[in-house]
């Protein structure tokens, strides 16, 4: 049988790296009907040492924190093999077209400006974690047919 992350059901994990509390607070309130586990990250740099260790699924990312932003936390996390494929959903204030280009460049999956419509947050997380778990599904599948493969000679 192939293996699928449906045989395995586990929530999925979101980070929240935002150096603003009520920031932080009204994230936590929007996500909390959801069945995610949750963490937390008041600057870059406790983004990516809770990314290494955690391993969330999503990142929602504010974009100005202290000690390194939100664009440099993307860019690192992409250049990295096991950290490229998390999902990274920026969310800012800063709303001008070059910082949404910016955003891109680095490597967002998405962007959102501040204020956070709740409905708009929940479908594009839902949206960004369907997609992650069906890569997953995906790699899954061809590991194991390459496997399977490899058996035959």
């Amino acid at each position: 049988m192939i293996p699928n992350a449906s045989d395995n059901p586990q929530p999925a994990r979101v980070l929240i790296a935002d150096d603003n509390p009520q920031g932080v607070e009204l994230l936590e309130a929007y996500l909390s009907e959801c069945d995610y586990e949750i963490e937390t990250a008041a600057d870059g740099q406790e983004t990516l040492d809770k990314v290494y260790a955690w391993k969330p699924d999503l990142i929602l990312l504010d974009i100005m924190m202290p000690k390194i932003s939100g664009f440099e936390v993307c860019k690192r996390l992409r250049e990295e093999e096991a950290t490229r494929d998390i999902a990274i959903l920026m969310i800012t204030a800063l709303d001008q077209p070059s910082d949404i280009e910016r955003a891109v460049e680095v490597g967002t999956d998405d962007f959102l400006t501040k204020p956070i419509n709740k409905t708009e947050l929940l479908l594009r997380v839902k949206s960004l974690l369907k997609s992650r778990h069906y890569k997953r599904d995906l790699e899954r599948a061809l590991a194991y047919i390459a496997s399977v493969q490899g058996g035959d000679k």
